[in-house]
């Protein structure tokens, strides 16, 4: 009796061999592939609601937003609506007298400290000091990064 050692035969091997190095050439590709793509991402969407105190304050929150962004990158300003919506008050959120300030004509307080303007967050303006409560002012957002308007609120009159 003659007995066959050998496991598969060389043709069987080199076709194995041949469909597994194809198949992890081709898992390669696809990683890096994938890895190599440039995905625009969305233009960010928010929206905020405001509050009218009766110390001459507002609060304006952000009600919503559907992703994260940087402070440094995000503008507001105070827009006078008479005549020709002229930008009084301006700045971007991660001014030193904006962030985390208290007693600032307009500070901003970010609620879960991420260093990040997320749902919740929100703004307080001295609007009785800088003369915002006339019903005449805009308060607005825009990120700089995609110069899209994040938000746009009439700031109501105090009471």
């Amino acid at each position: 009796m003659h007995r066959d050692d050998q496991a598969v035969s060389p043709v069987i091997a080199t076709v194995l061999l041949l469909a597994i190095t194809v198949l992890l050439s081709s898992m390669v590709f696809v990683m890096m592939s994938t890895t190599l793509d440039t995905v625009e991402k969305a233009d960010p969407k928010a929206s905020v609601s405001v509050r009218a105190l009766s110390n001459g304050y507002h609060v304006v929150s952000i009600t919503s937003i559907d992703q994260s962004l940087d402070p440094s990158k995000v503008e507001w300003a105070l827009v006078n609506q008479t005549g020709q919506s002229i930008k009084e008050h301006y700045g971007f959120v991660d001014d030193a007298d904006v962030y985390g300030t208290v007693g600032s004509n307009v500070s901003f307080h970010d609620r879960d400290a991420g260093w990040s303007i997320t749902k919740g967050d929100y703004f307080v303006i001295n609007c009785k000091e800088i003369e915002c409560d006339s019903g005449n002012h805009i308060f607005q957002l825009v990120d700089k990064g995609s110069n899209t308007v994040l938000a746009k609120i009439k700031l109501p009159t105090s009471d």
